[in-house]
């Protein structure tokens, strides 16, 4: 009898194991592909993140280890002026200026007001839903920056000369995404597109962006109001 049940422990176990490494080593592949814009090409490329979306369920697909991720406001400025998080991600804005702040957002991503604070407070927001938001302050209207909430952990943000590359994206087929900051939202959905990721390679070329990003975007207060130009801030 204990020799029976001995038989079926090592059966069962040669059953699962070659599973188990199966799923371990599924091939996957470094994605390459390079944003191309209108105009001067020796201007640098703006702001810009590709993501891919699995089509298929992929439960292996995991962010990185938990860490905290913080937009600082110093000098009037956003740092950094772009912040890629996975959704649910609670995003801190500490201020380190010498005088008040007001962060808020008024787009699609995620809608937030976090009224005024002081020196040396913070405040954080949760976004909870996948989207781009574009985060301003109420008082000082040259700050801008942008958060990308993602569900996909395979993306990644271009560099100067607008390349791309994803890192050990698992074979399969995906549903290709394109933020590029200046660039309105109808002609980036435009540029949604499926691809195969294959094990052996994921060169997908060019992605031709076909209008020139704007340098600089207006934009309101948090009322909906325009900025008031001839006042200057107290704080």
């Amino acid at each position: 009898m204990r020799r029976l049940r001995f038989l079926i422990v090592l059966t069962v176990a040669a059953a699962i194991l070659p599973r188990t490494e199966a799923s371990a080593q599924q091939p996957t592949s470094n994605v390459h592909l390079h944003l191309v814009f209108p105009g001067n090409a020796k201007r640098p490329a703006p702001p810009a993140v590709v993501w891919l979306k699995p089509l298929q369920p992929m439960p292996e697909l995991q962010f990185p280890p938990h860490k905290t991720y913080t937009l600082l406001q110093k000098n009037r400025t956003f740092i950094p002026h772009l912040l890629v998080v996975p959704v649910a991600t609670e995003v801190f804005f500490p201020n380190a200026d010498p005088f008040f702040h007001n962060v808020f957002s008024l787009f699609d991503g995620k809608r937030f007001d976090l009224g005024l604070y002081e020196a040396g407070s913070t405040k954080g927001v949760t976004f909870s839903r996948e989207g781009v938001s574009y985060i301003f302050c109420n008082i000082h209207p040259e700050m801008s920056a942008v958060v990308v909430a993602l569900t996909t952990p395979l993306y990644a943000i271009a560099d100067s000369a607008g390349v791309i590359d994803i890192h050990s994206a698992p074979e399969g087929e995906y549903e290709l995404h394109t933020w590029v900051e200046g660039v309105p939202q109808p002609i980036l959905d435009r540029l949604t597109h499926r691809v195969h990721i294959g094990p052996n390679g994921g060169d997908l070329g060019l992605i031709n962006v076909p209008i020139a990003p704007l340098l600089t975007t207006a934009h309101t207060n948090k009322f909906g109001q325009p900025y008031d130009k001839d006042s200057k801030p107290t704080y």
